[in-house]
């Protein structure tokens, strides 16, 4: 009972939360207009970042810079853009008119429930891990609430083209999702990791006053159960990585002096959830909102359940998981999409492991089964993914 009326709540809610896009939706559609989101009113970041990079690229080689009129809905209006998106609060009356009057939504995440699209509108739908270990929507089981179902489903009525880059991916969200047409890009964010490492990787060294030849190790453990209101397990005092001997263990593998990059979730971050227990040759970087610039300038990735594992690996660094929870994660979470031993990746579930793994690293087998899971899965990343999502929006936009 306790749960329908909860529904009930909600379903009320997205119902009166429509009443504005009913108002706005008497306003005409902007033919270039576009609005941006990323993890529900988060900063330039991720995958919308990325499409909006080649967007303005495209205008500047077209010395044309009204060829798209770009907009961000974010909850922080101190974050900074580029000056040609134009920043607005995201708050329920700027949702409706900017989305009701813009002709392509691009977004990273489900939009609030209650939102509501138009004819002749056109919603990109990025997701932000395509390949990854966390069980997504259907996937879940009975672990994914009614709410969380109800909610999904509305949202996937309105998408024109979901984001895969690989028939493994697109095959998840075949069982995952509700029939939303899935198009295969490769993942935007994803780009930068081909195209600018070198840039990058000169750019943070300077940023944060490292030698051009300090290496970095990235921290980046994805999102729990639970983290919306605490630090997240593998950052508590037991049972956690001990940064000293994993950059001394690469030290000793790799050669060079390493530093670690301690990377919370977005989830977090929008919390104002922090790494604060920084010391010597550890950097919280947890809130720089672009992951990707950071990892593109990096020379090996720990991590436990996230997609940003995979991510790393494109760049053929070594990457190792940590995962001290596995079982309760499990639980919670529902079973992972892989069998984590089928993987190229090295799982350690205590400090001990970690160092083995490390110094028993071999390369030239991890980029053998790197190559073989990339062939088997058809993986589609090449840098050009922003560059088929443009051409889509330019195609919609009769440009």
């Amino acid at each position: 009972m306790k749960v329908d009326t909860y529904i009930l709540k909600r379903k009320l809610k997205a119902g009166i939360c429509r009443i504005p896009y009913y108002i706005c939706g008497l306003l005409p559609i902007k033919r270039n207009k576009i609005v941006f989101s990323a993890f529900e009113g988060g900063g330039y970041c991720c995958n919308p970042k990325y499409i909006a990079e080649e967007l303005i690229n495209r205008e500047k080689d077209a010395n044309d810079f009204t060829k798209y009129d770009m907009y961000w809905l974010v909850n922080d209006m101190t974050k900074e853009f580029p000056p040609q998106i134009k920043k607005r609060k995201n708050n329920l009356w700027n949702r409706a008119y900017h989305l009701s009057t813009a002709s392509i939504w691009i977004d990273n995440a489900r939009k609030n429930y209650g939102t509501r699209k138009r004819k002749k509108q056109y919603y990109i739908l990025t997701w932000h891990g395509p390949i990854g270990f966390k069980p997504v929507g259907r996937l879940r089981g009975n672990l994914f609430s009614r709410i969380a179902e109800i909610v999904s489903k509305a949202d996937a009525k309105n998408v024109d083209a979901l984001l895969s880059n690989s028939d493994w991916c697109t095959n998840i969200w075949e069982n995952a999702f509700w029939d939303e047409p899935i198009k295969k890009t490769g993942s935007p964010r994803c780009d930068v990791l081909f195209n600018e490492r070198d840039k990058k990787r000169a750019e943070i060294r300077k940023k944060y006053n490292l030698s051009s030849d300090t290496k970095i190790v990235m921290c980046a453990p994805t999102f729990r159960g639970g983290s919306q209101s605490k630090e997240r397990k593998v950052f508590a005092d037991i049972g956690t990585i001990e940064f000293s001997r994993l950059r001394h263990a690469l030290e000793e593998k790799f050669g060079g002096t390493w530093v670690v990059f301690v990377r919370l979730h977005p989830q977090l971050a929008l919390r104002g959830i922090s790494y604060n227990n920084t010391k010597d040759g550890v950097i919280d970087v947890t809130t720089i909102d672009d992951m990707y610039e950071l990892l593109a300038a990096t020379d090996a990735f720990v991590s436990d359940y996230s997609s940003a594992a995979f991510d790393a690996s494109y760049m053929k660094i070594p990457v190792f998981l940590y995962v001290d929870d596995l079982d309760d994660y499990v639980a919670d979470r529902g079973k992972l999409t892989w069998n984590i031993a089928d993987i190229p990746f090295s799982m350690a579930k205590n400090n001990d492991e970690l160092e083995n793994n490390i110094l028993r690293f071999d390369n030239k087998e991890y980029i053998k089964r790197l190559d073989e899971l990339f062939s088997s899965i058809k993986l589609l990343e090449d840098g050009k993914a922003s560059k088929r999502i443009a051409d889509y929006i330019d195609s919609k936009l009769n440009l």
